[in-house]
């Protein structure tokens, strides 16, 4: 067993060293059709360095690939939305430089999803504010819920509107007292690498949080681990992939068995993580932590991670303690400490449904990888949805984008259980899972995401109210009052950063 080295305390990098930038390179930008090789491995600059992808079954043809191509009516594929620059998921300042590039004529801002309601008038930029700022696409899902067969359902709380900067929840055809009733809340893209560790776990019968059934992969009858979604709804990638085909792309038909196997095949092969520090140097050199770099994702295998025997990100050691004067080991010391800020400095965790509402008690003293404990993704190793705050007032209003979003009240009937930390009263600008599960308790509820090629894609959080890294930082910091010194926090960021 190793064992962590006592950090020695050196001067703090500058926190501007690793400001999220404005900068892309147009040239990484894939086209839907283009018929590019996507080589077996491929390195993109991001704003801190570089995100490597490696393709573990060889250079991919895309010419005819489902996942490449334009297979629905607005001129998206796939990988208009999981571009490979973006660590397989987007961010608001490649968003904004396509914006510019195409002049907004780019399939992306199809009126779908990419605007902040269909019927805004398509050529304004100020009608895809919500895209272009936080990289938000607008997810539309019917109200009341539909059950997973797709029969009514219906919910432990009424809805109603507060307010609607977007305009879309109002909209007399897409809004909720259309002919078509939908709720129009606004997420960012997931990333579609390391899906071994995504959807790996499964296999239990119930959630062991709250003792609700597991979903069920279709093809197979087997239980998944329910984490690929933001809120849960789709329960595998096939799932998953003719869901986005049909909305996000408006196929005018559901995707064939072999588009499908081919695009499943894709994802599952496809490992993403940082590989590069402009300040750090090479992060998969010999003799440096095992576990960082795409090839390190292939290697290891799905699993629950500890802060002894098999941490979440692995060891540190090799970092830790470096003395040196010259700025790379000045940086690769500060990521080794917030290494340890992430696994070992406790503070209070306090009214997080679904974990302190588990039996632990409320607050509980843990740290970052109690809830970020999956290896090597840094997700929730059992079912992740939980409401940290991020879309539920009051811990949101701490987000000031978040005066962008539609605001929601949900009244929780008398005759279910009130939300255990908000009451039967809440304001929220997304649902969250409760959107999907009907449920008072699932308010705000969103399965967090993985942590790799984080510097790849900003902004953060489902709804991109964290700028940067420090931002979602300074969240937590005060969220959960951690207390953390201005070192600790750079110290995080540099983690981070390197994953």
């Amino acid at each position: 067993m190793k064992s962590s080295k006592i950090l020695g305390l050196l001067a703090l990098i500058p926190a501007a060293a690793l400001a999220q930038n404005n900068s892309y390179d147009a040239a990484s930008w894939w086209q839907p059709g283009s018929g590019q090789t996507l080589g077996a491995s491929a390195d993109y600059d991001d704003a801190v360095g570089k995100v490597g992808l490696l393709n573990a079954d060889g250079a991919v043809d895309t010419k005819g690939h489902p996942f490449f191509e334009p297979i629905g009516s607005n001129g998206r594929a796939c990988v208009t939305c999981h571009q490979p620059a973006n660590a397989m998921s987007s961010s608001a300042a490649a968003i904004r430089a396509r914006w510019e590039a195409t002049q907004g004529k780019d399939p992306l801002f199809a009126a779908v999803d990419g605007s902040n309601c269909p019927s805004a008038p398509q050529a304004l930029e100020s009608s895809h504010s919500l895209l272009l700022r936080h990289g938000l696409f607008r997810i539309f899902l019917p109200w009341p819920p539909k059950a997973a067969d797709g029969s009514s359902m219906t919910p432990e709380f009424d809805l109603e509107l507060v307010s609607d900067p977007s305009g879309c929840n109002s909209d007399p055809v897409y809004g909720l007292h259309s002919a078509h009733p939908q709720v129009s809340v606004f997420r960012r893209t997931r990333v579609v690498a390391n899906m071994k560790y995504v959807t790996g776990g499964g296999g239990a019968p119930f959630n062991i949080k709250d003792g609700s059934p597991m979903a069920r992969d279709s093809d197979t009858g087997r239980f998944v681990n329910m984490n690929l979604m933001s809120d849960a709804r789709d329960p595998t990638l096939k799932d998953q992939a003719l869901d986005a085909a049909m909305t996000h792309l408006q196929a005018p038909a559901a995707l064939s068995a072999q588009q499908l196997q081919r695009i499943v095949q894709f994802e599952d092969q496809l490992y993403v993580a940082a590989d590069f520090s402009t300040q750090g140097g090479s992060l998969t050199e010999p003799g440096g932590p095992e576990d960082l770099g795409p090839a390190a994702m292939l290697k290891e295998q799905p699993g629950l991670g500890d802060n002894f025997y098999k941490p979440v990100f692995g060891y540190f050691d090799q970092w830790a303690g470096l003395s040196g004067s010259d700025p790379q080991s000045q940086f690769r010391a500060s990521v080794a400490r917030g290494m340890q800020v992430f696994f070992t400095r406790p503070f209070f965790i306090r009214d997080v449904t679904h974990l302190n509402t588990v039996g632990l008690g409320n607050p509980i003293r843990r740290t970052c990888a109690t809830c970020h404990n999956a290896r090597m993704t840094g997700m929730d190793f059992a079912p992740g949805w939980m409401d940290l705050g991020t879309g539920n007032k009051p811990w949101a209003d701490d987000l000031p984008m978040t005066a962008e979003l539609p605001l929601f009240k949900l009244t929780c009937k008398a005759s279910a259980p009130s939300h255990p930390f908000l009451g039967r009263v809440i304001y929220t600008h997304d649902p969250g899972r409760a959107l999907t599960s009907g449920r008072c308790i699932d308010i705000g509820a969103i399965t967090m995401q993985q942590f790799r090629g984080l510097a790849a894609r900003a902004p953060y959080f489902s709804n991109g109210s964290a700028d940067d890294l420090r931002a979602l930082v300074d969240y937590y910091d005060k969220r959960f009052e951690a207390k953390y010194t201005e070192q600790e926090k750079q110290d995080l960021v540099n983690f981070l950063g390197s994953l």
